[in-house]
Protein backbone atom coordinates (compact mmCIF):
# COMPACT_ATOMS: atom_id res chain seq x y z
CA UNK A 1 0.00 0.00 0.00
CA UNK A 2 1.36 3.54 -0.76
CA UNK A 3 1.02 6.46 1.50
CA UNK A 4 -1.80 8.24 -0.34
CA UNK A 5 -4.06 4.12 -0.05
CA UNK A 6 -2.76 4.58 3.97
CA UNK A 7 -6.03 4.81 6.24
CA UNK A 8 -3.44 7.80 8.38
CA UNK A 9 -2.81 9.36 5.40
CA UNK A 10 -4.52 13.01 6.75
CA UNK A 11 -2.36 12.52 9.76
CA UNK A 12 0.75 11.78 7.73
CA UNK A 13 -0.39 15.10 5.91
CA UNK A 14 -0.32 16.88 9.25
CA UNK A 15 2.78 14.50 10.86
CA UNK A 16 5.40 14.11 8.13
CA UNK A 17 6.18 10.90 7.38
CA UNK A 18 9.23 11.19 9.59
CA UNK A 19 7.00 11.79 12.33
CA UNK A 20 4.20 9.35 11.57
CA UNK A 21 7.32 7.02 11.46
CA UNK A 22 8.14 7.70 14.99
CA UNK A 23 4.39 7.10 16.49
CA UNK A 24 4.13 3.41 14.53
CA UNK A 25 7.07 2.73 16.55
CA UNK A 26 5.95 3.98 19.90
CA UNK A 27 4.81 2.44 22.88
CA UNK A 28 2.21 3.72 25.10
CA UNK A 29 0.90 1.78 28.47
CA UNK A 30 -2.48 3.35 29.51
CA UNK A 31 -3.62 2.29 33.01
CA UNK A 32 -7.03 2.56 33.09
CA UNK A 33 -9.77 1.98 30.43
CA UNK A 34 -12.54 3.56 31.88
CA UNK A 35 -14.49 7.09 30.64
CA UNK A 36 -11.09 8.87 29.90
CA UNK A 37 -9.17 5.89 29.25
CA UNK A 38 -10.53 3.98 26.38
CA UNK A 39 -10.98 7.60 24.34
CA UNK A 40 -7.51 8.35 25.06
CA UNK A 41 -6.38 4.73 23.33
CA UNK A 42 -8.89 5.14 20.56
CA UNK A 43 -7.78 8.52 19.60
CA UNK A 44 -4.23 7.17 19.51
CA UNK A 45 -4.67 4.60 17.75
CA UNK A 46 -6.49 6.37 15.10
CA UNK A 47 -3.74 8.83 15.12
CA UNK A 48 -1.06 5.63 13.70
CA UNK A 49 0.12 4.82 17.11
CA UNK A 50 1.91 1.19 16.71
CA UNK A 51 2.25 -0.68 20.47
CA UNK A 52 -0.15 -0.06 23.37
CA UNK A 53 -0.87 -1.67 26.40
CA UNK A 54 -4.15 -1.52 27.94
CA UNK A 55 -4.48 -2.35 31.69
CA UNK A 56 -7.80 -2.63 33.53
CA UNK A 57 -9.29 -4.98 36.20
CA UNK A 58 -13.18 -4.04 35.76
CA UNK A 59 -16.20 -5.33 33.72
CA UNK A 60 -18.48 -3.21 31.87
CA UNK A 61 -21.48 -2.30 33.76
CA UNK A 62 -24.52 -0.88 32.73
CA UNK A 63 -23.87 2.61 34.89
CA UNK A 64 -20.99 2.44 32.58
CA UNK A 65 -23.35 3.37 29.48
CA UNK A 66 -23.46 6.94 30.37
CA UNK A 67 -20.09 7.93 29.32
CA UNK A 68 -17.39 5.07 28.39
CA UNK A 69 -16.87 4.22 24.81
CA UNK A 70 -16.49 0.77 25.58
CA UNK A 71 -20.43 0.20 27.42
CA UNK A 72 -22.48 -0.85 24.98
CA UNK A 73 -25.74 -2.94 25.41
CA UNK A 74 -23.47 -6.01 23.32
CA UNK A 75 -20.75 -5.37 25.77
CA UNK A 76 -21.88 -5.92 29.14
CA UNK A 77 -19.96 -7.89 31.52
CA UNK A 78 -17.13 -7.98 29.31
CA UNK A 79 -13.85 -6.89 30.99
CA UNK A 80 -12.90 -3.54 29.58
CA UNK A 81 -9.89 -4.47 28.19
CA UNK A 82 -11.52 -7.47 26.17
CA UNK A 83 -13.89 -4.71 24.51
CA UNK A 84 -11.28 -2.30 23.80
CA UNK A 85 -9.08 -5.15 22.33
CA UNK A 86 -11.46 -5.93 19.79
CA UNK A 87 -12.17 -2.05 18.94
CA UNK A 88 -8.91 -0.92 18.34
CA UNK A 89 -8.10 -4.42 16.21
CA UNK A 90 -10.99 -3.50 14.19
CA UNK A 91 -9.71 0.19 13.76
CA UNK A 92 -5.84 -1.02 12.87
CA UNK A 93 -5.56 -4.58 12.46
CA UNK A 94 -1.93 -4.46 12.44
CA UNK A 95 -2.00 -2.32 15.86
CA UNK A 96 0.30 -4.55 18.47
CA UNK A 97 -1.59 -4.42 21.67
CA UNK A 98 -0.97 -6.15 24.79
CA UNK A 99 -4.40 -6.48 26.68
CA UNK A 100 -3.83 -7.10 30.77
CA UNK A 101 -6.95 -7.50 32.45
CA UNK A 102 -4.96 -6.82 35.96
CA UNK A 103 -5.07 -4.19 38.81
CA UNK A 104 -2.11 -1.89 39.13
CA UNK A 105 -0.39 -1.89 42.64
CA UNK A 106 2.77 -2.17 43.38
CA UNK A 107 3.07 -6.28 43.14
CA UNK A 108 2.05 -5.90 39.53
CA UNK A 109 3.73 -2.27 38.22
CA UNK A 110 7.24 -4.38 37.13
CA UNK A 111 4.94 -6.23 35.03
CA UNK A 112 2.56 -3.92 33.80
CA UNK A 113 5.68 -1.03 33.16
CA UNK A 114 8.05 -2.06 31.65
CA UNK A 115 11.24 -0.53 30.38
CA UNK A 116 10.41 -0.20 26.77
CA UNK A 117 7.25 1.44 26.98
CA UNK A 118 7.69 5.34 25.82
CA UNK A 119 5.10 6.82 27.59
CA UNK A 120 2.48 6.16 29.60
CA UNK A 121 -1.35 7.51 30.80
CA UNK A 122 -2.61 7.37 34.12
CA UNK A 123 -6.71 7.10 33.87
CA UNK A 124 -6.71 5.55 37.14
CA UNK A 125 -9.77 6.90 39.85
CA UNK A 126 -8.60 5.09 43.04
CA UNK A 127 -5.72 7.21 45.30
CA UNK A 128 -2.93 4.36 46.05
CA UNK A 129 -2.64 2.76 42.48
CA UNK A 130 -2.47 6.01 41.11
CA UNK A 131 0.03 7.31 43.56
CA UNK A 132 2.13 3.92 43.14
CA UNK A 133 1.63 4.93 39.24
CA UNK A 134 3.14 8.30 39.56
CA UNK A 135 6.15 7.25 41.92
CA UNK A 136 6.72 4.15 39.35
CA UNK A 137 7.23 6.30 36.38
CA UNK A 138 9.12 9.10 37.95
CA UNK A 139 11.15 6.36 39.77
CA UNK A 140 11.82 4.61 35.90
CA UNK A 141 12.10 7.76 34.59
CA UNK A 142 9.46 7.42 32.02
CA UNK A 143 7.07 9.90 30.92
CA UNK A 144 3.38 10.32 31.89
CA UNK A 145 0.61 12.57 32.27
CA UNK A 146 -1.81 12.01 35.17
CA UNK A 147 -5.26 12.49 34.80
CA UNK A 148 -7.25 13.91 37.64
CA UNK A 149 -11.23 13.92 38.88
CA UNK A 150 -13.33 14.59 35.52
CA UNK A 151 -16.82 13.57 37.74
CA UNK A 152 -19.30 16.03 38.65
CA UNK A 153 -17.91 18.40 36.03
CA UNK A 154 -19.85 20.35 32.94
CA UNK A 155 -17.79 22.73 31.84
CA UNK A 156 -14.97 21.59 29.36
CA UNK A 157 -13.18 25.36 29.37
CA UNK A 158 -12.15 24.98 32.81
CA UNK A 159 -10.10 21.90 32.09
CA UNK A 160 -6.40 22.66 31.88
CA UNK A 161 -2.79 21.16 31.17
CA UNK A 162 -0.32 21.83 34.04
CA UNK A 163 1.70 20.91 37.18
CA UNK A 164 -0.21 18.76 39.77
CA UNK A 165 1.17 21.91 41.93
CA UNK A 166 -0.93 24.40 40.13
CA UNK A 167 -4.28 22.47 40.49
CA UNK A 168 -7.19 24.04 42.40
CA UNK A 169 -11.29 22.48 43.19
CA UNK A 170 -10.13 18.64 42.84
CA UNK A 171 -9.98 16.51 45.51
CA UNK A 172 -8.41 13.69 43.79
CA UNK A 173 -5.43 16.24 42.82
CA UNK A 174 -5.23 17.62 46.34
CA UNK A 175 -5.05 13.54 47.88
CA UNK A 176 -2.15 12.99 45.16
CA UNK A 177 -0.10 16.04 46.13
CA UNK A 178 -0.63 15.92 49.89
CA UNK A 179 0.31 11.65 49.81
CA UNK A 180 3.27 12.64 46.84
CA UNK A 181 4.55 15.13 49.38
CA UNK A 182 4.27 12.47 52.18
CA UNK A 183 6.43 10.50 50.08
CA UNK A 184 9.30 13.15 49.86
CA UNK A 185 8.17 13.40 45.96
CA UNK A 186 9.14 16.86 44.96
CA UNK A 187 9.51 16.03 40.80
CA UNK A 188 7.43 17.87 38.92
CA UNK A 189 3.58 15.79 37.93
CA UNK A 190 2.57 17.20 34.33
CA UNK A 191 -1.47 16.72 35.11
CA UNK A 192 -4.74 17.32 33.43
CA UNK A 193 -7.22 18.82 35.40
CA UNK A 194 -10.54 20.76 35.55
CA UNK A 195 -10.59 23.87 38.16
CA UNK A 196 -14.23 23.69 38.23
CA UNK A 197 -15.74 23.03 41.13
CA UNK A 198 -18.10 19.26 41.19
CA UNK A 199 -21.61 19.51 41.24
CA UNK A 200 -23.43 18.43 43.87
CA UNK A 201 -24.87 14.97 43.65
CA UNK A 202 -28.09 13.41 44.71
CA UNK A 203 -26.98 11.79 47.43
CA UNK A 204 -30.59 9.29 47.59
CA UNK A 205 -29.67 8.13 43.96
CA UNK A 206 -25.60 7.73 44.95
CA UNK A 207 -26.52 5.71 47.97
CA UNK A 208 -28.98 3.33 45.72
CA UNK A 209 -26.63 2.69 43.00
CA UNK A 210 -23.56 2.05 45.90
CA UNK A 211 -26.26 -0.12 47.58
CA UNK A 212 -27.05 -2.05 44.56
CA UNK A 213 -23.82 -2.45 43.09
CA UNK A 214 -22.53 -3.91 46.40
CA UNK A 215 -25.79 -6.66 46.54
CA UNK A 216 -25.60 -7.58 42.48
CA UNK A 217 -21.21 -7.23 41.75
CA UNK A 218 -19.74 -8.99 44.70
CA UNK A 219 -15.98 -7.71 45.19
CA UNK A 220 -13.69 -6.75 42.28
CA UNK A 221 -10.61 -8.50 42.04
CA UNK A 222 -8.56 -6.31 43.83
CA UNK A 223 -9.69 -2.97 45.20
CA UNK A 224 -12.35 -1.42 47.19
CA UNK A 225 -16.23 -0.40 46.25
CA UNK A 226 -16.54 3.72 46.57
CA UNK A 227 -18.95 5.58 46.44
CA UNK A 228 -21.34 6.88 43.59
CA UNK A 229 -20.75 9.96 41.75
CA UNK A 230 -21.84 11.30 38.82
CA UNK A 231 -20.56 12.01 35.64
CA UNK A 232 -21.77 12.67 31.89
CA UNK A 233 -20.35 11.62 28.22
CA UNK A 234 -18.78 14.72 27.42
CA UNK A 235 -16.18 15.49 30.37
CA UNK A 236 -14.23 12.35 30.82
CA UNK A 237 -14.09 11.69 26.85
CA UNK A 238 -12.47 15.47 26.88
CA UNK A 239 -10.31 14.34 30.14
CA UNK A 240 -9.02 11.57 27.75
CA UNK A 241 -8.82 12.95 24.29
CA UNK A 242 -6.41 15.82 25.86
CA UNK A 243 -4.18 13.07 27.31
CA UNK A 244 -3.97 11.36 23.97
CA UNK A 245 -2.76 14.84 22.10
CA UNK A 246 -0.36 15.45 25.11
CA UNK A 247 0.96 12.29 24.57
CA UNK A 248 1.38 12.43 20.67
CA UNK A 249 2.88 15.67 21.03
CA UNK A 250 5.65 14.45 23.23
CA UNK A 251 6.04 11.66 21.36
CA UNK A 252 6.50 13.92 18.37
CA UNK A 253 9.24 16.17 19.63
CA UNK A 254 11.40 13.39 20.45
CA UNK A 255 14.57 12.95 18.87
Amino acid sequence: MNTAESPFIRSIMLYGEEGFFRLQHSFVTIIGMGGVGAYAAEALVRSGLGKIRIVDCDIIKTSDINRQLLALSTTLGLPKVVAAKERLHAINPHLIIDCCHSFFHSDTKDDLITADVHMVIDAIDSLNPKIELIKHCIDQNIPFISVMGAAGRIDPFQIHVSMLSETMNCSLARAVRRRLNKHGISAKVPVIFSEEIPCKCHADLAHQMTTEATETSGTYLRGRFRQAIPSIATLPAIFGLIAANYVITHLLQKS
